[in-house]
């Protein structure tokens, strides 16, 4: 039986988190480069496998060796339309391999082809490192946190990914639920009360009722949608910007590098979350394309309008 404590992982589309109940108290655990969330990438630069940030940080110079959002591929057929759908957007390709999407990389000097348990248990033992390196010691024991319309095919995956990593993951518990946990950890409310839990992802979106009572909690209803979340205004957004590109610069017809996507796509991504604390935000790229500059101010006004059908689509749970 181990010794250590059970770690507590969401396994994110976009960023992951490992916790530990420590001294009395949840403690979100920092990683190596000081954050408390891990980006949810790998890169395979020069014969190098990279993980978190520092494989985050190779997206726009190594797009095609550099993968994310292993998280939509679990547990999904290849010819999915959703997985399809975002196969467009990301730089990296994605063969059929007997129906399983597979992610095709360069790793010292041979083609190389992971499926998403693969890349997903990557970030899980990224994540298990973070917690050994805080704790000073292994750890063995865990909880995953899943989408709560994840089905079983995905929940299965999810396990594999985390047999790969070496976890014996004690259980999944839906996202609703674990944020739930965390709300009513230190409530002692007397008189019962519904609690509307929204929680939105990179890559999916839950809203759960619970009626809780004494820090006590039973999930009465749950809706959601595993396959929605920011990574799709980013995408939103860079469809957007490609657009004005190529009808600010008349005359040019545009095929934006994968590298050059990529750049656009973090430049979104940064005034995205910008927006969320001021009015405005710069997306500034030098030589998007052939030496031609991009620039463009986003506002508030300008990106709830663009992005305005999913704004009504993210409602749509709560409702």
């Amino acid at each position: 039986m181990s010794t250590s404590p059970a770690i507590g992982i969401e396994l994110g589309t976009s960023y992951s988190r490992v916790g530990v109940f420590h001294h009395g108290k949840v403690e979100i655990i920092v990683n190596g480069e000081g954050y408390r969330s891990t980006p949810s990438h790998v890169a395979f630069p020069d014969g190098l496998c990279l993980i978190g940030d520092a494989a985050k940080n190779q997206v726009a110079i190594n797009p095609a060796n550099t993968v994310f959002n292993a998280k939509r591929l679990l547990g999904r057929h290849f010819n999915n339309k959703a997985v399809q759908d975002d196969i467009k957007h990301w730089p990296f390709k994605v063969i059929n391999s007997k129906e399983k999407p597979r992610m095709e990389v360069e790793y010292r000097g041979k083609t190389k082809h992971f499926v998403a348990e693969e890349i997903s248990a990557m970030i899980l033992l990224k994540m298990k490192q973070t917690a050994k390196a805080y704790l000073g010691k292994e750890v063995t024991d865990a909880v995953i946190s899943v989408p709560s319309h994840f089905n079983n095919r995905q929940r299965q995956a999810t396990l594999e990914a985390g047999k790969i990593a070496g976890l014996n993951v004690l259980r999944l518990i839906n996202e609703p639920t674990a944020a739930a946990l965390a709300y009513g950890m230190d409530k002692k409310v007397d008189e019962q009360r519904n609690v509307l839990v929204f929680a939105m992802g990179g890559g999916s979106i839950n809203a759960s009722l619970l009626p809780m009572e004494n820090g006590n909690f039973v999930v009465k209803s749950t809706v959601g949608d595993s396959h929605f979340g920011g990574e799709d205004f980013d995408s939103q957004l860079v469809d957007h910007f490609v657009e004005k590109f190529e009808q600010d610069n008349k005359g040019i017809k545009s095929t934006l590098s994968k590298k050059a996507i990529c750049r656009l796509r973090s430049a979104c991504e940064k005034a995205r979350r910008m927006l969320s604390s001021t009015d405005y935000a710069k997306v500034c790229i030098g030589s998007l394309f052939k030496g031609i500059d991009f620039s463009m101010t986003l506002t508030q006004a300008r990106f709830e309008h663009l992005c305005s059908d999913l704004f009504s689509r993210m409602l749509d749970p709560a409702k």
